[in-house]
């Protein structure tokens, strides 16, 4: 039996997705077809949205014509995103440590969705489950923030105003991880929570997929699959098969 994990508690709260109702899903989209356009996928390819969240790149995805499973371990996102489902498009609930039960010609880990984990050796349980429901030649999508530019430009402390609550923001980076503390009040009492991701730059990412057997083809530094520059990109776009 696992140990709740902060992010178990976190997402699965209305105030994690009223924090984050203004993503810009015009970006992730347009991303999303720049990926799709530069893979050699079929039209009737399988594919992984992993984790899913509330399903928003998952929809997309199938709008394009792909076939779609989206994944998650917070029920209250798969039972929001079950409402988009179609005989093309399924969600379901599943940790990611946890093995695939099909075949997928692609895998997509999107928008900083990875480095959860307290142990390193979860993070590459992870991408084992990933390449082993990998069909043959199939890719892996991985896309994650640049922890270098993260560093440079750190903004320690704000406040962001949502829906009528006030998101006192913290970040800092200690250990190894990125650290965001969100505290506020809303419905009577005060919350805290503390989202933590692993500091993890391109080598230690090359280092893990070596070690469950993806290969890296390519790596971008932003949604236009422009190179990557450590010191002034702002996502870590990698692309394994």
């Amino acid at each position: 039996m696992r140990t709740k994990d902060w992010f178990t508690d976190w997402f699965n709260t209305p105030y994690y997705h009223i924090l984050y109702k203004d993503r810009n899903d015009v970006e992730a989209q347009q991303f999303i077809i720049n990926i799709t356009q530069f893979l050699p996928l079929s039209d009737n390819a399988l594919l992984l949205d992993l984790p899913c969240g509330k399903g928003r790149h998952s929809v997309f995805l199938n709008s394009l014509g792909y076939k779609v499973i989206g994944a998650d371990l917070s029920e209250n996102s798969i039972q929001f995103a079950k409402k988009f489902e179609n005989p093309t498009l399924k969600f379901i609930i599943q940790d990611m440590r946890e093995p695939f039960d099909l075949q997928y010609d692609a895998v997509f880990n999107l928008f900083t969705s990875f480095g959860y984990f307290e142990e390193d050796s979860e993070d590459i349980l992870v991408l084992k489950n990933i390449k082993n429901c990998l069909k043959e030649n199939g890719f892996f999508v991985f896309d994650f923030l640049n922890t270098s530019f993260v560093k440079n430009t750190l903004v320690k402390k704000e406040i962001k105003i949502v829906d009528g609550i006030s998101f006192y923001i913290k970040r800092e980076i200690v250990d190894g991880f990125i650290l965001k503390h969100i505290s506020f009040f809303a419905d009577g009492e005060n919350h805290h929570y503390t989202e933590r991701v692993k500091y993890l730059d391109l080598q230690k990412m090359n280092s893990f997929f070596e070690k469950v057997g993806l290969n890296l083809k390519y790596v971008f530094g932003d949604y236009q699959l422009n190179a990557f520059d450590e010191n002034n990109s702002k996502r870590l776009i990698l692309i394994a098969q």
